[in-house]
């Protein structure tokens, strides 16, 4: 199968090891998945509510007046 602007990598014996894709042709769908690539990323990163991070603002905002 041949996709316009899309190109495999491939390894000696044959594997593929990655893709070259053409950005002018696919800037969206590279976009949304470099989006989903950094949300996996940041799955295990510790969260924050947002009461605490609001309440962080407020004072951060409140010291520069």
């Amino acid at each position: 199968m041949t996709l316009r602007g899309v190109q495999f990598v491939s390894d000696a014996e044959g594997n593929r090891t990655g893709v070259l894709i053409d950005l002018k042709r696919h800037r969206r769908v590279w976009e949304d998945f470099y989006d989903i690539m950094v949300a996996e990323s940041r799955a295990r990163e510790p969260r924050v509510d947002w009461k605490t991070v609001r309440e962080r603002l407020l004072k951060k905002h409140a010291r520069r007046d």
